[in-house]
């Protein structure tokens, strides 16, 4: 059975391919307009795709993926046509003196790659399918998607619509288990997109590297929030509330756990209580409040708990209607905090990925810093506080894929930013002109004169005069 979906996978790529090169280079107008035809799709199938999301998880509020995954993918699209044509220009290089005056000229050209594989994910399943998919259409390639069986009708109801908007030598989407995407993350792509854990993401760069396929990994970590001394511990503790609660925290960008001083460790904490209250005054019947996907993920973040309580974590749920959650199957789970929180802990040794927020505390925040530092680069870092100075030296000491001060997630929400991970959490990026030559190829292009210049510079033989000339002008 997987042998042919890897056979029929394979005939699109091969099909992929040859219309690519028969079509090179990919014109402008017909870049565009693929970005125009997703994002039709989005805009006339939007409410159903947030329907079969909200199927797909239990409970998702239609709303909020109305706004994440359908309109800011849209809007997303938007951005990628205002720009594209920018991008794609080809950029003139300076030339070495007297290179120029002679009539030698240097430009790069950023090319299409030919066909491209997106590997998405379950939590945002359109936005991290199409999101990329705007952009791989702007440079001018080709696409093959393999979206997650965890979310198993919107893969589906993805696979349809693509059908019905492009065609198979333009964009594809192949549906199924574990071995369909372990499959797909073999097939030789010009390049290969992957959003997921950094487990996963190694096995995806370790298939991709058989056919040497370039690779973005969009993967996740344990981002950390420092909240400085000055900080307004009412209003940040809402914003992370806010970022920790929506889709119940299933974000890779979520942030991961607090770092706060020991000073106020309670005010902060009572500021996320007040904030996730205030959004949230009840969770069970509350649609705008998601459910955990399935059982297997619902189970992993309970054992997180558990194994916190038992190894002496005080344990805060904030369940402000005081709801019964032990007698329902809704996979609906508060928001769950941890105060004193050790290392052999389990909830500071993986990334989380739902509604459990760990708080730790420091005497200086040199020591939040070390912390950081001694552990996996994060896919996003936070900061909140009115100390510039304090805030710019916990940018300038610390590395991440990316930063939003005083507030969380939001850098992954504006186009022109680049967005990517670092180290453990990522590499390569999207978004911003950065995603356009993500799927590009960056192509050198020089254009000698019509005067003799390897005899001129001293590079032909025979060696004399010339050549020791042009050496002592370079080693100067």
């Amino acid at each position: 059975m997987v042998e042919d979906r890897r056979a029929a996978m394979e005939a699109v790529l091969r099909k992929q391919r040859s219309a690519h090169h028969q079509m090179r280079p990919e014109p402008m107008n017909l870049r565009r307009d693929r970005i125009e035809r997703a994002i039709t799709l989005l805009k006339k199938h939007g409410d159903d795709l947030c329907k079969v999301m909200a199927a797909d998880f239990g409970n998702r509020s239609p709303l909020q993926s109305m706004i994440t995954d359908i309109a800011g993918t849209a809007n997303f699209g938007k951005y990628c046509l205002k720009n594209m044509d920018k991008w794609a220009r080809a950029e003139k290089r300076h030339v070495q003196f007297p290179l120029g005056l002679l009539g030698a000229k240097a430009e790069v050209r950023y090319e299409p790659k030919g066909v491209v594989g997106i590997l998405s994910p379950w939590n945002f399943p359109v936005n991290l399918s199409f999101g990329p998919l705007m952009q791989v259409f702007a440079a001018g390639n080709r696409a093959m998607i393999k979206p997650s069986e965890f979310t198993e009708k919107t893969s589906l109801l993805t696979k349809e619509l693509i059908e019905e908007y492009f065609t198979p030598d333009e964009c594809a989407v192949f549906t199924g288990g574990p071995e369909v995407a372990a499959a797909f993350s073999e097939l030789a792509f010009d390049h290969l997109v992957f959003t997921g854990s950094t487990a996963t993401g190694r096995k995806v760069m370790e298939a991709a590297s058989k056919n040497l396929v370039p690779v973005t990994l969009e993967l996740g970590g344990k981002s950390p929030v420092f909240m400085g001394e000055s900080a307004d511990f009412a209003k940040a503790g809402e914003r992370v509330a806010l970022g920790k609660m929506m889709n119940a925290g299933q974000i890779c960008l979520a942030p991961d756990y607090l770092y706060v001083p020991e000073s106020k460790v309670d005010e902060a904490i009572h500021g996320v209580w007040e904030g996730t209250a205030a959004m949230y005054p009840s969770l069970l019947d509350n649609e705008d409040y998601a459910s955990i996907v399935t059982d297997r993920h619902f189970d992993r973040l309970q054992a997180i708990v558990a194994d916190a309580r038992d190894k002496g974590a005080e344990v805060i749920e904030v369940n402000p209607a005081n709801e019964d959650f032990s007698n329902t199957n809704a996979r609906k789970m508060p928001l769950t905090i941890l105060k004193n929180v050790s290392e052999d802990m389990k909830a500071m040794q993986e990334e989380i990925f739902g509604p459990v927020l760990p708080v730790k505390t420091y005497a200086d925040i040199d020591e939040a810093i070390d912390y950081v530092n001694q552990h996996d680069r994060p896919l996003g870092l936070y900061y909140f506080g009115q100390d510039s100075s304090e805030g710019e030296k916990v940018l300038s000491k610390t590395i991440s894929g990316g930063v939003t001060v005083n507030d969380v997630l939001f850098h992954v929400s504006m186009d022109d930013l680049p967005f990517g991970g670092v180290g453990p959490s990522g590499m390569g990026s999207y978004h911003g002109v950065e995603g356009f030559r993500e799927f590009s190829h960056a192509r050198s292009i020089y254009t000698q004169p019509k005067i003799d210049v390897a005899k001129l510079g001293g590079f032909k033989p025979p060696y004399g005069a010339a050549t020791e000339k042009a050496v002592k002008t370079m080693m100067k």
